[in-house]
């Protein structure tokens, strides 16, 4: 009887400090839980990385069904190993294989067992993809607060949103060197994810020449959108995989060339562990968008 193991990990930014999750289902009576980390790595050496431990945590072969959000990684066993193995580890095009070291390894693992690789959307609702996401997740070294890169801007953006009022705010903290200020807006009929789209493209429209920046922001959904689904929507016509429209458009578009524009660095933190200036923002926004403010300020980190 086939097992099932489902397998995520990425990084925060990208390359950067990255995390592993791992889910086996049909080994045990309850699943058997794997995560894990690096200070550098990026989302693709993580992905690769938990698979490799997904398998060498079983000890006896297996007949296996593995799913991962990965194209990189499924598309990579499936389609292109053997091609670079007889180009002696380079591209069709002549380049060097990147994540060689990690392609062994998983080769090797893969002698061992039968698996049969399932690509599943990520952040779509299933079940045990959403789990090993948030193992990846929780396993990444924290790097909290603004990273040091002088040069570079920090824009540290937040959102608020009233549903009653059909109305949503966005304020940004921009810091350039010793410089610093605020700016934020209104929108009216948008939605959560709107907002976030558009409070980063006028944060970044506000910036007066192409700059190196770092994009602080607790939406995992502007993240990577911005990231990865981007370029797929425009080279299918703004249609999803599936082929619908994609969501939020105009605002995509409008983002997307503030990302040409720019050297952009994304960087997620989590709601309820966020540093003193995300907090900061975050009370302007719900300010401005007249809710009540929340006092509790999380500890300053970093």
């Amino acid at each position: 009887m086939a097992i099932d193991i489902y397998t995520d990990g990425g990084c925060r930014p990208n390359p950067g400090p990255g995390g592993w999750g791992v889910v086996i289902l049909g080994l045990n009576e309850a699943p058997l839980e794997l995560s894990g980390s690096e200070d550098e790595a990026t989302n693709n050496r993580m992905e690769l990385r938990a698979a490799i431990e997904a398998l060498r945590a079983l000890e006896q072969p297996q007949e296996i069904d593995l799913h991962t959000d990965s194209q990189y990684v499924r598309q990579g066993i499936t389609s292109w190993l053997q091609g670079w193995k007889r180009r002696g580890w380079r591209t069709a095009a002549g380049d060097a294989v990147q994540n060689r070291d990690l392609w062994q390894e998983l080769e090797a693992e893969l002698e061992r067992h039968e698996v049969r690789w399932h690509w599943v959307k990520g952040h779509a609702g299933n079940r045990w993809n959403e789990r090993a996401d948030e193992l990846a997740t929780d396993a990444m070294p924290r790097v909290t607060g603004l990273v040091d890169d002088p040069g570079a801007v920090h824009i540290v953006l937040a959102v608020a949103y009233s549903g009653k009022m059909k109305r949503g705010a966005w304020a940004a903290a921009l810091r350039f060197e010793e410089r610093e200020k605020e700016i934020s807006g209104l929108v009216e009929g948008a939605t959560p994810n709107q907002m976030h789209i558009l409070g980063a493209a006028l944060a970044l429209e506000a910036l007066k020449r192409p700059m190196r920046a770092h994009l602080y922001t607790t939406s995992d959904y502007l993240k990577d959108g911005a990231t990865s689904w981007l370029s797929g929507w425009r080279s299918r016509g703004w249609t999803t995989r599936e082929g619908k429209p994609v969501s939020n458009k105009e605002a995509w578009q409008r983002l997307e060339r503030q990302i040409e524009r720019n050297q952009l660095t994304w960087h997620v933190e989590k709601t309820d562990d966020a540093f003193d200036e995300m907090n900061e923002v975050k009370t302007t926004a719900r300010e401005i968008l007249g809710v009540p403010v929340k006092t509790k300020r999380a500890k300053k980190k970093g």
